[in-house]
């Protein structure tokens, strides 16, 4: 495969993760609805997770480019770096894009009170510390699930044993109780 083929396939690879960010023909929004859905969007750091996108496409270009023609790698390198430079302006279309979606999603009211509380001082230690206080829910859930089963099983065995003596017969004898469930488990 020659070094221009590999660019076009590489190229129509990076696109089409590209593409994924331009705008799907939006209905028309407000200006300031479209404005809120971008506060709301920078406080919470929504599309921050995406910034990678074209410097690992630019990566993965260099090194499959690399790879087949060693002896370009700094004719490679330039031109890489370069266009990918030239592409960073089209990150706005995601923002856009994810502007468009939020906007869709929340009335402009709820997007201004979604910024207004990532931005202030509460809303930013949940953003950082959120995930500490799920972990430990979820710890915490574990333990009280495992509890609530071993009580269920033991109060069920212990009625079930209650229920299941007949009463005492003729020859004085009570039957062996009922099994109990294990409450270990």
């Amino acid at each position: 495969m020659t070094m221009a083929a590999a660019l076009r396939r590489s190229t129509a690879a990076v696109a089409t993760v590209l593409m994924l960010a331009l705008p799907a023909g939006a209905q028309e929004i407000a200006e300031s609805h479209l404005k809120a859905a971008r506060a709301a969007i920078s406080a919470l750091g929504t599309t921050a997770e995406f910034d990678n996108i074209l410097p690992q496409a630019a990566q993965a270009l260099k090194n499959e480019l690399i790879n087949k023609n060693p002896d370009m790698v700094q004719l490679i390198s330039q031109t890489v770096d370069q266009k990918a430079l030239d592409l960073a302006s089209r990150r706005g279309d995601l923002e856009r894009e994810a502007a468009t979606i939020y906007a869709k999603v929340f009335s402009e009211q709820e997007l201004n009170e979604i910024a207004t509380f990532y931005n202030g001082a509460a809303g930013k230690k949940l953003l950082q510390d959120g995930n500490i206080a799920f972990r430990e829910l979820t710890q915490a859930a574990g333990i009280w699930q495992r509890g609530l089963a071993r009580d269920l099983a033991q109060q069920v065995g212990e009625e079930l044993n209650l229920k299941a003596q007949p009463q005492t017969g003729s020859s004085g004898q009570q039957p062996a109780p009922a099994a109990q469930p294990n409450a270990n488990q």
